[in-house]
């Protein structure tokens, strides 16, 4: 297995420790279902791959396997967790409630600097094209939120929030060959990230409410 070239990746903070960046490299892989739901992890390839050695990558685990994107099962080993179609309306209902207050939340208190950040990404994401490869436009996706997320400057929600977007991707991932607009999809945060810089905490909700809720018709369409 090959680590992947990853814009989400290029895009996220540099880790502190080499835990950290385990944790982020695999969980990456996970999301984008480069590691197919059912699949054995063996951690001493990873460290391999990786560079960091088996700690780090066995601490790596122990925290994905806390939000649920593996499991350890005795003398059996460890495996990527499955997709379960079960878990959209469940997802669906917590994301409805959170991701709305969320981006309320960033328009009303982010800072100077992060609005910027947020205006920039907006421009970037302005610029997608229809014929963009469909997996970085799903990157751009998950970074999107992510930044929003983080805007919000609740940890705590934060960590929520990352969690649900995660097994929400991986269900994205599973249509993706099926999903005829995936870069419409994404290109709809422009107005919700300038929404959130010009501090309109009623249109980010707004906008917020409707994304999630177009995400989970679009999954329901398919099945």
């Amino acid at each position: 297995m090959k680590l992947a070239q990853s814009t989400l990746l290029d895009a996220l903070p540099v880790a502190g420790t080499h835990a950290d960046r385990a944790y982020e490299i695999v969980r990456e892989r996970l999301i984008m279902l480069d590691i197919r739901p059912g699949e054995p992890i063996n951690d001493d390839r990873l460290a391999d791959e990786m560079g960091f050695g088996r700690t780090p990558v066995r601490e790596a685990l122990k925290r994905l396997e806390r939000e649920r994107l593996v499991v350890a099962y005795p003398r059996r080993g460890t495996f990527a967790t499955g997709v379960d179609m079960t878990d959209l309306s469940d997802i669906s209902e917590i994301r409805k409630q959170l991701e709305p207050s969320a981006a309320a939340r960033a328009a009303r208190s982010a800072s100077l600097e992060t609005r910027d950040r947020l205006s920039a990404l907006a421009d970037e994401i302005a610029d997608i094209s229809p014929d963009e490869d469909p997996r970085e436009v799903l990157r751009k996706d998950i970074r999107v939120h992510r930044e929003i997320y983080r805007a919000a400057g609740n940890p705590y929600l934060e960590d929520i929030l990352v969690s649900l977007d995660s097994h929400a991707t991986r269900i994205w991932c599973l249509f993706l060959d099926r999903l005829p607009d995936v870069a419409s999809h994404v290109v709809e945060h422009v107005a919700l990230l300038r929404a959130i810089v010009d501090g309109d905490e009623e249109t980010a909700a707004k906008l917020t409410l409707s994304h999630v809720s177009g995400f989970e018709q679009a999954i329901r369409s398919l099945l």
